[in-house]
């Protein structure tokens, strides 16, 4: 097929499925091919005053992204920022991701170039605006001496500097070579939120025209020169390796090039996809299945139960907790989270051309210096021979925060001489993943004069971070594992946190979005809703009487109560629930309406968001992201687990890891509160919201407190009790 031919969807209707079934074709071709896909960052002949801004002579100004853009909306906001205090014309804006360098553009948070935690604005909300505000003060004194006069009579605005007095005006691009002279000013001010041009803002994305029109590059899309396909199977069973291959069909079948044999997986390249594909379901493979081979879910629920039951590290403790517990009205309880895989629309890949001397990879990725530095181990090259170009993510989720995908496709690469493209199906994505942990948290709270009295928290689950950022592991605490716990909104007076470290047997975890305030806002959340019915309360009355030091989380929770209706009645099993939290520095208060039916399945009515999350850079940014999230949080509460047979994942695909349906989405409303507090991050939050929101909602309307996820509907069944 010619590269320029297009291919419509109705013509792929027409044409193939309505044949009945489809057999293969090929589409065009549509990335780069003859030269680089990721443009090489130069300051020649530009005004590159620091690691972030490049001003060429025609006024093109580009940015470069520390951060990823995965569908968060972060080039736009990030380019905000720095344009902002720039001043430059947001007409002439252009974005480019960073290249693998820490130490220009590690998150300030970290110290690496990470992208996760919600906190690419929080993170780089103030050293951002000190490169632009400095990068303007250069500008601005290099027109003020080619004017002769002082640079405080001169002002700067969309990409010109003006001298008032005298009616002059240089563009930037004529000002950059003169700039790149001067001498970086320190201490330049930054702006008053007042002044304020783009900063606050609904911005048009500028990530979405080439998604539209189909130009935007993700990982997966790298075509290179003479490049191959492949595609891998891996051991089935966590931990296992490759016995024997028998490869004798596969190598006949038109297309295949190459069977490669890895210590864990096989993989077959080809000239295209399908011929990969073929090939891997013709190899004959022998697994040595390892010691792994008999664990179930349920083995790994009853370790963990049992190890919830130690003392664990503390991690907090206010007051006289074994005093308040041995009075008042005693309330327990534990809640259970189970295995989430992330799913990203965009599987995993990674394309890579290893030569003798050099590497080279194009793929999506939320740690770009990681996966330099583990590709190079692979390839046995030293760093600075491993080039990482990075491109669009069709869905990070936690799942792109790690480098497995690229370190098997170096090795794989490794054996042939020419560029491979490496794909994983969708089942092997889903099988192989590294997943949300399976949590644990016991809640122990008295209740006094309709209050709470003492509160004791305990979290078990897998410590992600003391495998992913070892030195963030201390004590014996995951400080990601207790996140939302040991900043519980409320005022308890007597307050006690532990953490005990539950690794799962052979389960690989680590980050899924909403993080640690996924497990410890749910509990927390559910536990407030049964403790307000035990103390005779409405569940919002009851927070707002423990919520006086905290005006912002206050604030948001009376709005939630009055846009969302609560309090107005509602038919027969429906409810409404609320949740409130103050993950990743925002602060935000929801309310889900849900009507259960007689057999137990769930209708979601309306969804109410009132967000604070300081100064939003871009509220339709703030708002798509809450309103994502929350689709997200909730899909994991009526759908999401991942179960475990023999060693080996269940679930394969979207027909038995199912995601919520248009059909079966609310309307959503989001508020966001004007603030001129700090940014606050978004983009993991609305995920939080959702499933305790919805817990609290089947509680209302049911009576049934649901105290494990995903939601099981034989107990909402008509007639069944709490």
């Amino acid at each position: 097929m010619n590269a320029h031919h297009s291919v419509s969807r109705r013509a792929v209707l027409t044409g193939g499925l309505a044949t009945g079934f489809l057999l293969a074709f090929h589409l065009p071709l549509r990335a780069a091919v003859n030269e680089p896909v990721q443009p090489r960052d130069t300051t020649e002949g530009k005004f590159a005053p620091n690691a972030f801004i490049r001003i060429d002579k025609t006024g093109r100004t580009v940015l470069m992204m520390p951060q990823v853009e995965m569908g968060q909306g972060t080039y736009t906001s990030i380019s905000a920022v720095l344009a902002e205090e720039l001043d430059a014309d947001w007409s002439k804006v252009e974005v480019q991701h960073a290249p693998p360098n820490d130490k220009l553009y590690g998150n300030p948070t970290f110290g690496l170039q990470v992208t996760g935690n919600s906190n690419s604005i929080r993170a780089w909300w103030l050293p951002l605006r000190q490169a632009g505000a400095t990068a303007r003060a250069m500008l601005v004194q290099a027109a003020a001496i080619q004017w002769g006069v002082e640079p405080a009579s001169c002002t700067a605005s969309k990409g010109e500097v003006a001298h008032a007095a005298s009616g002059r005006k240089l563009g930037y691009g004529e000002l950059a070579l003169a700039a790149q002279g001067q001498t970086p000013p320190k201490d330049v001010a930054i702006k008053d939120p007042r002044d304020f041009v783009l900063i606050g803002q609904p911005l048009k994305r500028l990530d979405t025209p080439d998604k539209v029109n189909g130009k935007a590059i993700y990982g997966i899309d790298a075509i290179l020169p003479g490049m191959k396909f492949a595609t891998v199977a891996a051991c089935p069973v966590f931990g296992g390796k490759v016995g024997k291959v028998d490869d004798s069909a596969a190598v006949k079948l038109p297309g295949v090039r190459k069977v490669v044999v890895l210590d864990d997986m096989v993989a077959v390249i080809g000239d295209h996809m399908w011929a990969a594909k073929k090939g891997l379901e013709a190899l004959k493979i022998e697994w040595n299945e390892g010691p792994n081979a008999e664990i179930t879910t349920k083995d790994i629920w009853e370790d963990l139960r049992k190890a919830s039951q130690k003392d664990g590290a503390v991690a907090k403790s206010d007051g006289d907790i074994a005093k308040a517990l041995a009075s008042g009205d005693r309330f327990e309880a534990a809640y259970e989270l189970p295995f989430l895989a992330h799913a990203s629309m965009e599987p995993i890949n990674a394309t890579v051309h290893v030569r003798p001397d050099a590497c080279e990879i194009w793929t999506g990725t939320q740690i770009m210096t990681r996966v330099q530095s583990e590709a190079a181990k692979a390839a046995g090259l030293p760093v600075d021979k491993v080039i990482v170009n990075n491109h669009l993510l069709g869905g990070g989720f936690g799942r792109k925060l790690e480098p497995d995908m690229v370190i098997a496709a170096v090795k794989i690469a490794r054996q042939v001489d020419y560029p491979v493209k490496v794909v994983w199906t969708r089942e092997e994505d889903i099988q192989h993943d590294v997943y949300r942990p399976v949590y644990r948290d016991q809640i122990t709270a008295s209740l006094v004069d309709g209050k709470v009295s003492g509160w004791k928290y305990k979290v078990a689950g897998s410590a992600v971070l003391a495998r992913w950022l070892p030195p963030a592991f201390q004590k014996g605490i995951d400080i990601d594992a207790i996140d939302a716990a040991v900043d519980a909104p409320y005022d308890f007076a007597n307050f006690h946190v532990e953490y005990v470290r539950a690794e799962p047997l052979s389960v690989p975890t680590g980050f899924w979005r909403g993080v640690g305030p996924n497990n410890n806002v749910f509990a927390v959340e559910c536990a407030m809703d049964e403790l307000a019915r035990k103390a005779g309360k409405d569940p919002i009355e009851f927070r707002k009487s423990m919520l006086t030091k905290n005006p912002r989380m206050l604030a948001v929770l009376g709005q939630v109560a009055e846009r969302s209706g609560w309090g107005q009645k509602l038919p027969p099993r429906v409810g409404r629930g609320v949740c409130v939290q103050p993950s990743f520095a925002s602060f935000i208060a929801t309310v889900v309406e849900a009507e259960i039916d007689d057999i137990g399945e769930i209708t979601l009515r309306r969804i109410t968001s009132v967000v604070d999350t300081g100064i939003a850079v871009n509220p339709d940014t703030v708002k798509a992201q809450i309103e994502g999230g929350l689709i997200f949080g909730l899909t994991a509460a009526l759908y999401g687990e991942i179960t475990i047979d023999k060693g080996r994942v269940q679930q394969s695909n979207f027909h038995d890891y199912r995601m919520m349906r248009i059909n079966e989405t609310p309307k959503v409303e989001v508020i966001v509160v004007k603030s001129g507090e700090a940014p606050g991050g978004i983009g993991e939050a609305g995920v939080n919201a959702g499933p305790p929101a919805l817990r609290n909602a089947i509680y209302a309307a049911t009576g049934v407190a649901l105290r494990r996820l995903p939601i099981d509907r034989k107990l909402l069944a008509a007639g069944k009790k709490a």
